[in-house]
């Protein structure tokens, strides 16, 4: 287990020796990340990293409520990922993990990133969602005006707070802003999180290798080991 700066518990695990690598799941994920997450660490592991994996609070088998989920809390989360680690570390954020990760990377000792799929624009994916999966999870906005969260399928509940922040702050604007050596990875099928802004982010960015994945679309469902494959190659070449 993990704690946080504000006395939270995190499902953590920790496997390897060498280079540390933290993955940051989804929002509406855990430490496993649908399975994708076993797969890299074994991946990593095998080619000489350590890796911890961690279920941000209200996920998994953390502390807290899924409703009462931020992103300041996913923040204090990361931030004790990488405390735990002692030192410099890559990070490996996929989709809603990349919004902590973007925020908190003036502040955390990050040798590089690599971004899956990644949550640049909190605006046009939760607020005025612009693709059709989007729009189907977050456009009707009644139950959070009614209950003060929003459901998402069963599987987590987006509180008031929350989308207040979707308003606030720009992960786009300061994944730009950092020097750090970044690799991102998008399907161009991706029916849920744009492909054109983390294309565009990538092409914008210095020190920013860009992997577009042909024909999948949100999760690599279908282009998983091509994903993991690509992540394990670029993180052994940044430890060269």
């Amino acid at each position: 287990m993990i704690t946080t700066a504000d006395g939270l518990r995190l499902e953590s695990e920790r496997r390897g020796s060498g280079p540390a690598v933290v993955l940051a799941h989804g929002i509406t994920a855990d430490l496993d990340e649908q399975g994708l997450f076993g797969c890299l660490a074994d991946r990593l592991v095998a080619a000489g990293f350590s890796v911890l994996r961690f279920s941000f609070r209200g996920h998994g088998r953390s502390d807290g409520a899924p409703r009462d989920m931020t992103i300041a809390g996913e923040r204090l989360d990361l931030a004790a990922a990488v405390e735990a680690e002692g030192g410099p570390v890559s990070i490996v954020a996929s989709s809603f993990g990349a919004v902590s990760t973007t925020l908190s990377l003036p502040e955390l000792p990050v040798s590089s990133v690599v971004l899956w799929q990644p949550v640049l624009d909190l605006r046009g994916t939760f607020l005025d969602p612009s693709l059709a999966r989007a729009r189907a999870l977050y456009e009707d906005k009644t139950p959070l005006r009614e209950k003060g969260y929003l459901d998402i399928e069963g599987r987590f509940q987006l509180g008031r707070r929350l989308f207040e922040e979707f308003a606030e702050l720009d992960p786009l604007t300061a994944f730009l802003a950092a020097d750090v050596p970044a690799l991102v990875v998008h399907g161009d099928a991706d029916e849920h999180i744009s492909f054109t802004v983390a294309r565009d982010a990538a092409a914008r960015r210095p020190r920013t290798d860009w992997h577009p994945v042909a024909g999948d679309g949100h999760g690599f469902r279908v282009s998983a080991s091509e994903v993991v494959d690509v992540t394990v190659r670029w993180l052994s070449r940044q430890t060269t």
